[in-house]
């Protein structure tokens, strides 16, 4: 996943305000347990937490947990730090030059990956051992480094994208509207005849190019990177078959013509003015259509991600890190597992659409029955079924540089200015001399 869907999901967290309420917050930890080498006795000292955006949306939902921590480790204080998205990597980068880091901090796998292979964070996989069998495997994984050992981020909360789309240009197409696509050939194919009905009036889908291109290879088993981490290897025959798809798809009109160099923003805005019968994305969305589009949105269904053979569906995961500059390790490791242990994130996922990454909370009735038959609670229990098994398939080092120079080369192909293969070919040497820098 790259990093500006990262920000994006917690930007999505921001703007879904109305759906903050009271909650009942966990009053302890899981097990009782504290973080495999803690300290013996009780923990003290001063933690610093920094979060990316939260405040005022979730303000209260976060000193509810604070509170509840510092009750239970009465010789702890939490300072609660939130920052803006905003130069918040340059802000890190300059705290960690300088050894200010914050004792705990929430980034994501691709904010996190430069500090991580510099080995400013200390291993979660010794740190908080009795807690690592809790987790979703795929989210642990998440905080990994290519070439290093250990896992340098516990897991806080998660989104699995699903396909929603509109069932009324389905009907207007010939299209099943209960049978959305579910591999990237159905995708082409209903995307195809969306186009041909819509007339200009409205198509397919939107290519998403930067969120979505290098997604899309790993669900189709191309190898992203080497055993090292240190080459990109996505330039195979079967990326350049799928490449040529895209152009095929783009020359037919199933994208509008002026999607080819816009966001995922600009792609939910289509979606939302009925532009396009194709949107998958974060659940988180669905409310967001709902607040800016209420007759769209009660068109909207919800099918499984869209994905290739093997099935792998991929994740967007926050967690929290400690740093090893951390005066407080222990009081750190402590809140940094409490604040994303079960109970507290089955209240988070109550109150914002996202998921827990731990395996508990996933199976509460809440992901696993009909619900209100809405939706929101078709799409919550699509998600939590894929989550168990998803992977954060794109690699840490595929970051906002990469991505760029990337999309950029399979823009060129789209265009007709560069064959698929050409494209991939050149796309894979910017992405190397990138990496290597």
């Amino acid at each position: 996943m790259s990093s500006s869907r990262g920000l994006r999901l917690a930007c999505a967290l921001a703007v879904i305000g109305a759906l903050t309420s009271a909650c009942g917050l966990s009053g302890s930890s899981d097990d009782g347990n504290e973080p495999a080498g803690a300290a013996k006795g009780p923990l003290k000292g001063t933690v610093t937490f920094e979060t990316l955006q939260l405040k005022p949306t979730f303000t209260t939902y976060v000193n509810g947990v604070i509170d509840a921590f510092e009750k239970k480790n009465p010789g702890v204080n939490v300072k609660w730090v939130d920052i803006p998205f905003q130069g918040a990597q340059e802000k890190l980068t300059a705290d960690a030059a300088a050894g200010a880091l914050p004792d705990v901090v929430n980034l994501n796998p691709q904010f996190a990956q430069a500090l991580e292979a510099k080995g400013q964070f200390i291993d979660m996989d010794t740190a908080a051992s009795d807690v690592k069998a809790d987790y979703i495997p795929g989210a642990w994984q998440a905080f990994t480094v290519p070439g290093r050992s250990g896992s340098y981020g516990i897991p806080w909360y998660l989104t699995s994208e699903v396909t929603m789309y509109n069932k009324s240009l389905f009907k207007k197409a010939g299209l099943d509207p209960a049978k959305p696509p579910a591999s990237f050939d159905q995708l082409f194919a209903d995307g195809s005849a969306l186009s041909k009905a819509g007339k200009g009036s409205f198509y397919g889908a939107h290519p998403a190019l930067e969120n979505r291109f290098i997604t899309d290879l790993a669900k189709q088993g191309v190898p992203l990177l080497d055993k090292d981490g240190k080459k990109w290897t996505f330039n195979t025959p079967e990326a350049a078959a799928y490449l040529a798809k895209l152009v095929d798809a783009y020359k037919k009109g199933v994208y509008p013509k002026d999607s080819l160099t816009q966001d995922h923003s600009k792609e939910t805005e289509a979606y939302q003015a009925g532009r396009v019968g194709l949107f998958p994305s974060g659940p988180n969305f669905l409310t967001i259509i709902k607040q800016n589009a209420p007759k769209i949105a009660e068109q909207t269904a919800v099918g499984p991600q869209i994905t290739g053979e093997s099935g792998a569906t991929n994740m967007s995961v926050m967690g929290l890190l400690v740093p090893k500059t951390s005066k407080n390790r222990n009081a750190a490791v402590a809140f940094a597992s409490y604040m994303a242990n079960s109970e507290n994130q089955l209240a988070f996922s109550k109150i914002v659409t996202v998921l827990p990454s731990v395996t508990k909370a996933l199976k509460d009735p809440y992901f696993t029955d009909a619900g209100d038959g809405s939706v929101e609670a078709q799409a919550r229990r699509i998600s939590a079924q894929q989550i168990a098994k998803g992977q954060n398939l794109v690699p840490v080092q595929y970051d906002a540089r990469v991505t760029q120079a990337v999309v950029g080369k399979v823009q060129l192909a789209l265009q007709g200015k560069l064959t698929p293969q050409k494209a991939l070919d050149q796309a894979v040497d910017a992405a190397d001399a990138i990496t290597a820098g």
